[in-house]
């Protein structure tokens, strides 16, 4: 006949003890996890923190960078209606009239 395997009586009074122990600290336990919670949010809070800054300084870049392209394009149809005024035959500033939309107001 097959015997069953007898657990060792040392490991299973130290799974106990353990158990017993875990059960008398339980409110250790508690506190424990309950801070290792905090501070995992606290971390990811922080971790937001500077990406939300960092999104603002992204923000505050395009910002500048828009108004760039705002004040190259400006000056740019700016030549270009001179260049037009100087043309005697008109041709050249019709065409920019309907490059840029506008009407012969």
């Amino acid at each position: 006949m097959a015997s069953l395997p007898q657990e060792n009586p040392t490991t299973s009074k130290r799974t106990m003890g353990f158990f017993r122990n875990a059960m008398k600290r339980k409110h250790s336990f508690v506190q424990f996890f309950a801070m290792t919670g905090i501070l995992l949010l606290s971390v990811r809070s922080l971790g937001q923190k500077y990406r939300i800054h960092d999104l603002q300084n992204d923000a505050a870049s395009l910002e500048d960078e828009y108004r760039s392209l705002n004040d190259r394009m400006a000056h740019i149809k700016s030549s270009l209606r001179h260049e037009a005024s100087l043309d005697s035959s008109g041709v050249f500033a019709s065409r920019l009239r309907l490059i840029f939309g506008e009407d012969d107001n």
